[in-house]
């Protein structure tokens, strides 16, 4: 047996062992090769909504939540926005928020707020509602020990509409 037709048997089988495991339909399409079946979704077929991306929020409502800062690794990296994150700077992520938003962060324990601007995207931990530099988490009195703080975050200022979102 070549090795070429071993590799083709091989792959077949394991297709089809997979699809018994999985309960899919396969039938068999031209030259002999497994096709999918109608009643599997398309490669090329919408994403769940839960996949959706985030609508920029534009309202002014606050949210309250926890902030987390971000690591060190981050220091330089590109942030959405563009620019490079500085640890020292003002600047913070948010999943809602749109880009170069300003907005009060409070930690709700002790009472500390700074003002940041959205540059980034994230945080990706859920619960929680903004990602903040190491600057910012300091003088919200949150230690590297903490690691997270209860926080309010309260939009002072949304830019205008950007290229493909829709103005609120």
């Amino acid at each position: 047996m070549g090795t070429l037709r071993f590799f083709r048997l091989t792959t077949a089988m394991a297709i089809g062992i997979a699809c018994l495991l999985s309960g899919c339909a396969v039938t068999s399409g031209p030259e002999g090769q497994a096709a999918r079946s109608s009643a599997l979704p398309s490669p090329t077929a919408p994403k769940p909504s839960s996949a959706a991306k985030p609508v920029p929020d534009r309202s002014g409502a606050r949210q309250v939540g926890k902030a987390s800062f971000y690591a060190d690794k981050f220091a330089g990296r590109k942030m959405a926005d563009g620019t490079r994150m500085d640890p020292n700077d003002d600047n913070a992520a948010s999943k809602t928020l749109p880009l170069g938003s300003a907005a009060r962060v409070t930690n709700l324990d002790n009472g500390r707020s700074v003002v940041v601007t959205i540059q980034d995207r994230g945080p990706y931990v859920k619960g929680r509602i903004v990602d903040l530099s190491p600057a910012s988490a300091r003088e919200l009195g949150i230690s590297r020990a903490d690691g997270v703080a209860r926080v309010e975050v309260v939009p002072l200022s949304t830019p205008t509409a950007g290229p493909g979102e829709a103005a609120r």
